[in-house]
């Protein structure tokens, strides 16, 4: 590396919620005595914005994961960034006939004015910012990346800022990170089947009489309806007695799938107004007008639906949040994961420069440090999640109501996977063929995730046992994938 002094220590590329996170938690762990920018393409009074829509997302994070926020770096948050507060989230079968209430205490965002609380807290803690920088490369130094190279949006100006670290923060299709310039174990592009589209509006509505299995003010509503959102889900989060984020998520190909067998030719908003239409609470829906939802009530965006990235660390540079594919498997719930990262990648950035090592090497606990807080589950989810991908809506709708134990409840509640015990229990009882069938992808699903647990609980300490933890995990993935490809049902 050159000897050069950089402008700063660490150089946070994007102002999102998880980049906000990761530049407060590294001002916090050093007692303010580095460095830290963030860069972002908004201009502040945008700050977070994800598209031309608007901040685009589901809104909804668990008590859980601020709590483990506000405990390692004292950062809190309360109205109006909190819009409302839930007791959980209940997914309902097809059928509406059972509902499983998991998640525990949760809040509805308001997504909009969020990222002004956490510019405060940036500031305070001597957070330094640019604002209106479109981001389009990493600078590198050998086999070290050494910075940014942008553009001001205004006046079309290149800015290059050099730093001992660079934190990628800029979403689920980075360019720094698919223009990765150094040698690492980062995957630089994700797979089309990994993605989700998703879409959602904000309305106010009447209240059209009382069905809690379409709209409850206390509850996160999730719909498992292939029908209603081939391959993914759909949603009615509470902002309010009257107020509503509702939206769903599709797999493209499901829905590719789904056009062509209804010759159709249905794009997601489509699909969304459909949605909206037939719930029989939600009347009159109008976009409200307000100040906190100015340009933030319709919109559409991508979401990654695997594991995290399986390296998410290089020389001199780390990725956060989106860019390493953080939001969970199995509902796309990227706010909790992000948090908890952001967090832990703060701390560890702080260690690396204290130690005088931002090598990949230096930099490799952050992995470790995740993978045993929260990331040893994600890829037995994902496997989970391309199996209910698979499945009929008569299927949900049986598995559902016969093979879920209080057991599995619990387990999907600290987002883990459920273990369907009650299938060797129910044994002969299943006559449908239908039905064994389904008990045994679920009895797979089980077993192949307690085997993806177990390899991540021994993922490797160091670089240098990488390449052979990474072949094992592809040879599991690659019998789970080929397992649910070739289901006929």
């Amino acid at each position: 590396m050159s000897q050069n002094v950089p402008d700063y220590d660490i150089i946070v590329a994007g102002g999102g919620l998880a980049g906000m996170i990761v530049a407060t938690s590294a001002a916090y762990y050093s007692k303010q005595s580095l460095k830290i920018l963030v860069v972002d393409r908004n201009s502040f009074s945008d700050l977070g914005k994800k598209t031309m829509n608007g901040w685009i997302c589901g809104d909804a994070v668990g008590k859980n994961s601020v709590d483990y926020m506000k405990s390692r770096i004292g950062i809190s948050w309360g109205s109006p960034e909190i819009e409302h507060p839930v007791k959980g989230v209940i997914a309902y079968s097809p059928d509406h006939k059972t509902g499983i209430s998991f998640d525990g205490d949760g809040y509805i965002l308001n997504r909009r004015l969020l990222p002004q609380k956490q510019l405060q807290d940036a500031r305070k803690l001597g957070v330094q910012m640019l604002e209106n920088i479109a981001l389009r490369s990493l600078l590198k130094d050998g086999n070290f990346i050494t910075g940014i190279e942008g553009e001001e949006l205004k006046t079309k100006q290149v800015i290059k800022k050099t730093a001992k670290l660079t934190i990628d923060c800029t979403g689920v299709t980075s360019v720094l990170r698919t223009n990765l310039p150094i040698k690492s174990y980062i995957q630089k592009k994700i797979d089309r089947d990994d993605l989700e589209s998703t879409g959602r509006y904000i309305y106010n509505f009447k209240v059209n009489g009382e069905d809690k299995t379409y709209f409850d003010p206390d509850y996160c509503i999730i719909h498992l309806d292939q029908k209603l959102a081939p391959g993914g889900y759909a949603w009615v989060f509470p902002k309010g007695a009257d107020k509503v984020n509702i939206g769903l998520g599709v797999q493209q190909l499901a829905f590719n799938s789904y056009n062509k067998s209804n010759g159709t030719n249905k794009n997601i908003k489509n699909l969304i107004d459909e949605y909206v239409n037939i719930n029989p609470v939600i009347s009159e829906p109008e976009l409200p007008n307000s100040e906190e939802d100015q340009n933030n009530t319709w919109g559409t965006w991508q979401v990654s639906v695997r594991r995290q990235n399986d390296c998410m660390v290089g020389n001199g540079y780390m990725l956060v949040g989106d860019s390493a594919w953080m939001p969970k498997p199995l509902d796309a719930g990227g706010i909790g994961p992000a948090i908890i990262a952001a967090t832990i990648a703060g701390k560890n950035a702080v260690e690396a420069i204290q130690a005088f090592d931002l090598s990949e090497n230096g930099l490799w606990k952050y992995n470790t440090d995740y993978i045993t807080e929260y990331g040893y589950k994600t890829a037995g989810l994902e496997i989970f999640r391309r199996m209910l991908q698979s499945l009929s809506n008569e299927e949900i709708d049986y598995g559902m109501k016969n093979f879920l134990s209080k057991f599995d409840i619990e387990k999907i509640s600290q987002g883990e996977h459920p273990e369907f015990s009650t299938i060797d229990k129910l044994g002969m009882l299943i006559k449908s063929a239908l039905n064994k069938n389904l008990a045994g992808d679920l009895k797979y699903t089980s077993q192949m995730n307690k085997k993806l647990v177990n390899h991540y609980h021994d993922y490797p300490k160091n670089p240098e046992g990488f390449t052979n933890w990474k072949y094992k995990l592809d040879e599991y993935l690659k019998e789970a994938y080929s397992y649910f490809k070739e289901i006929k049902r």
